[in-house]
């Protein structure tokens, strides 16, 4: 029964291949030619095409931490791509921004499988597509892969394989090509289009992405020869029989690598090859500007102001600055797009995102996985190798971006890239690393100088010698803080001494092999100066603690350092650097560039999310250091908060706090900070959120004695997310802003949560007499004693409604409505309604301040009024100033 059973499964699976079209191996005596399944099998290639389209639509987490607008479905603008000859790739390779392109035509990946002479019909071409970090591959490869699934793209090929070099450079275990295949995609296994037989794998893509991430051996005697897609191979030996077309030689091949990899393939097997060259020109620039600037809710507001900053951008690409130079390469197309988004777009519904956060995902989704490994053929333990490319990055580039923010300087000579980045090699790997480094890296993180930086007047190089800057100014910042909250510049006592307590925490506490060890690690004839180090582990942790101490010392020092000059706030430098400068330029400083987003970011690297990241990058910062640094830090932040800081400085002050994301650090403070005066800064969305993030932290019973943000541009918009910043103030003055009508009720939702408001200030915010009527409507719900409605254009009937509601008021006393359009009669009855109307009231009376002027006598509050007037006269309507104070001297004469 159960031989039975089994013929007769094994007759069904027969016809059901074969109703595929598949024909599989048939023991004898079973034939299907009557029999017919009765229900259709789905058809592979079609699983094959939503589950990649389902795989490659996938966002990584750096996409989605943007609240889904920067997505897949945005518009794609494809980067240059140049086919080149053998010889031009076999040549000495230019940096991506010295690529010359006159009369090029750019091209598509699909004319790169157009047929050529060189190659005949039955041999499917080999295709190698390089680039430097930072170009495009991954993103054209995606948006292939994209395409293909939905038919608009390299149709002549009915099957499209992706495999990525980094997960076959990670299998050890040997398999078959169609095990390979089948392990990643289960609905291919068997497909007959891998059988090997006839021509069918003329129809055949395969796409190996980051080829130099395996290690491809060409050498007969090194790998060997094979044809039967069903004999186990290494993935390594595998891919070489594929592009020497000894295994399915009618199928094609896809191949992206970076540049120091090209020579890893000989040109034999290569059919064409193809440079990606990024975005080499503004237009190319804006429209992928365009198209993720644009991608927003869809509010009408928020597209105008996103057509402003593209025009703005576009404007600055124009002019050849630095950022069109950076913007070279599309992953800083990327990084200017997240930082606009977050500088721009940011609300009180906005997930948390934070400007060190920006750039460690932008490094993540650039050197994630990274590593610099050693050169084909070399049998060096794994251990031995730098593991991260990132933590190379650090100690070449981080130094040198330390020591030039050390020093205020911008730009560098090619000499001084060679000490900081060349450093002192020794063995040929370490040659070979440099190399590699050099090739693929360095023109991803540094640029030809284009112009002298703004801050620091540059001293013309020797002999015109070329200088470099960092792509985009802050990631010079970013790399520096990152430098040293690695604690990368220690001493060399310090690195010795973590070297050695490794070892030691692996040998036995007997004095003898305590010795035999640090003899390995110091040369005999000093080691007598380092015998104390036998007392480990005691003496290390004197040394650990003092090394984490210094690193809190260094970044406190630099972070609270005094300027000679104070500057606009970070986040409008950061914004300056993108946009470039519109109008009057600002005042040139002859100390140096102030580098203010550097401590900003030291900050913001000790938030657990960052460090998540950096880990992933192979940069560690251990939770112990960062208590460390944390506890180290917390007695500057509150010495500081507690002196009187100008508004830039303080509003900075505030970002690293809220780049901290430490809600106890900051509670604790806030402890020491009783005012806030942010007068004349520019403020955005991003910085009343920064504001109100902050001040969320504070404890239930926290207030502050004053929140002043007269003169910030403030909308009413903005009103609602300083909302929680409201609920921690006595005095509220927000003079001077375009809150206009709609500013009225916004304010009066959010002050219901706020208790202790005695004094609010609306002067000059143009309430009209809508707003002032509103004001009189909701004031029952507050505990005001004072309200300055000044220089609002309030007329007569609104502003006795208005007092009356005062009077009215359990608390109010004092009411400043003088600079409004009063006619005289409504002056004097706004000086003569001294008893509330309601039999209820209190019988007080509440002082109103309506003119400098009472009558044809001057008001006993002259003083107080004028006192306003001087202040600012210079920003308020001159007529209107000096109609008063003729007044004022009419009256005095």
């Amino acid at each position: 029964m159960k031989s039975l059973h089994r013929k007769l499964s094994h007759l069904l699976g027969v016809c059901r291949w074969r109703t595929m079209g598949v024909t599989p191996y048939q023991p004898n005596g079973f034939h299907c030619h009557t029999l017919h399944s009765t229900t259709s099998e789905p058809d592979p290639l079609e699983i094959h095409k939503k589950k990649l389209f389902l795989w490659f639509s996938h966002l990584p987490q750096e996409e989605k931490q943007f609240g889904g607008y920067f997505s897949p479905e945005t518009m794609h603008v494809d980067p240059l791509i140049l086919e080149r000859t053998a010889e031009e790739s076999a040549g000495l390779l230019s940096p991506p921004l010295q690529i010359q392109t006159p009369g090029s035509p750019s091209m598509t990946v699909e004319q790169l499988f157009e047929p050529t002479d060189a190659w005949s019909g039955d041999r499917g071409l080999n295709v190698l597509l390089y680039g430097a970090v930072g170009t495009g591959k991954s993103t054209v490869v995606r948006k292939l892969v994209l395409d293909w699934c939905a038919g608009t793209t390299l149709t002549h090929f009915k099957l499209l394989i992706p495999f990525s070099c980094e997960d076959l450079g990670q299998l050890s275990k040997a398999a078959s090509l169609r095990d390979l295949v089948s392990k990643k995609y289960l609905h291919l296994r068997k497909h007959p289009m891998l059988s090997g037989e006839g021509n069918q794998a003329k129809d055949v893509l395969f796409l190996f992405n980051g080829m130099e991430k395996m290690k491809l051996d060409f050498r007969i005697g090194a790998t060997e020869l094979c044809s039967d897609p069903n004999e186990a191979l290494l993935p390594s030996v595998a891919v070489v029989n594929l592009l020497r077309k000894y295994l399915l030689p009618e199928a094609s091949i896809l191949v992206t690598t970076r540049l120091s990899a090209l020579d890893r393939i000989p040109q034999k097997y290569v059919s064409r090859y193809a440079q990606i060259c990024g975005f080499n020109d503004p237009d190319r620039q804006r429209a992928y500007f365009t198209s993720r600037l644009l991608h927003q809710s869809g509010e009408t507001a928020r597209n105008h102001e996103a057509h402003a900053l593209i025009e703005l951008l576009y404007l600055n690409l124009q002019r050849e600055s630095q950022l069109a130079a950076a913007c070279f390469l599309p992953s800083y197309c990327w990084l200017t797009c997240a930082t606009l988004h977050f500088l721009h777009f940011t609300d009180a519904k906005a997930p948390i995102r934070t400007l060190t956060g920006i750039y460690t995902s932008f490094l993540r989704l650039n050197f994630g996985g990274e590593v610099l490994g050693t050169r084909t053929g070399t049998n060096l333990p794994i251990q031995e190798h730098p593991n991260s490319l990132m933590l190379y990055v650090v100690r070449t580039l981080g130094k040198l971006a330390f020591d030039g923010v050390t020093y205020k300087r911008m730009s560098f000579s090619e000499k001084e890239l060679e000490q900081w980045i060349g450093g002192k090699t020794k063995t040929d790997e370490e040659l070979h690393q440099l190399a590699v480094f050099r090739t693929d890296v360095l023109d991803f993180f540094l640029a030809p100088c284009l112009e002298s930086g703004k801050h620091l007047p540059e001293e013309p190089s020797e002999n015109g010698e070329r200088r470099y800057v960092f792509a985009v100014p802050a990631m010079q910042e970013y790399l520096a803080a990152l430098y040293v909250v690695l604690g990368e510049n220690k001493s060399a006592l310090e690195k010795l001494t973590r070297q050695v307590s490794v070892a030691i925490g692996q040998a036995s506490e007997d004095v003898n092999a305590i010795v035999n060890i640090l003899s390995k690690f110091i040369p005999l004839r000093i080691f007598a100066v380092f015998n104390l180090l036998k007392l480990f582990p005691k003496l290390y942790e004197k040394i650990s603690s003092r090394n984490k101490g210094s690193i809190a010392r260094t970044m406190a020092a630099e972070m609270f350092r005094t300027e000679d000059s104070y500057n606009e706030d970070v986040l409008d430098q950061v914004e300056q650097s993108l946009l470039g400068v519109h109008g009057p330029q600002p005042k040139q400083y002859s100390e140096g560039q102030p580098f203010e987003l550097y401590p900003i970011f030291m900050g913001g690297l000790l938030h657990y999310g960052n460090r998540v990241l950096l880990q992933q990058l192979g940069c560690s910062i251990q939770s112990t250091t960062v208590a460390q640094i944390t506890q180290a830090l917390r007695k500057y932040l509150v010495r500081e908060l507690s002196k009187p800081q100008p508004p830039e400085e303080l509003m900075d002050l505030l970002v690293l706090l809220y780049e901290f994301q430490n809600p106890r650090l900051t509670a604790e403070v806030l402890a020491s900070i009783r005012t806030i005066r942010l007068t004349n800064i520019r403020m955005t969305s991003l910085k009343c959120f920064v504001l109100s993030s902050v001040l969320s932290c504070a404890s239930p019973s926290y207030h502050l004695e004053e929140l002043d943000l007269s003169s910030c541009l403030l909308t009413h918009e903005m009103l609602q997310v300083l909302w929680p910043a409201f609920r921690h103030t006595y005095n509220l003055k927000l003079c001077d802003n375009p809150l206009l009508e709609s500013g009225t009720s916004t304010l009066l939702k959010a002050l219901p949560e706020n208790q202790s408001l005695t004094h609010l200030s609306l002067m000059h915010t143009g309430l009209g007499d809508q707003g002032a009527l509103e004001l009189a409507q909701g004031l029952q719900h507050h505990s005001l004693q004072e309200l300055n409605v000044a220089y609002n254009n309030i007329g007569d009937n609104a502003a006795l409604a208005l007092v009356d509601a005062c009077r009215e008021h359990p608390t109010i006393h004092t009411v400043h409505l003088y600079l409004n359009p009063l006619s005289d009669v409504g002056k004097q009855s706004l000086y003569v309604r001294g008893v509330p109307k309601s039999h209820g009231g209190s019988g007080r009376q509440v002082r109103v301040l309506a003119s400098v002027t009472e009558g044809s006598d001057v008001s006993e509050d002259w003083h107080p009024i004028l006192s306003v007037i001087r202040e600012n006269a210079s920003s308020w309507d001159h007529e209107r100033v000096k109609q008063q104070l003729k007044v004022h001297t009419q009256c005095t004469h």
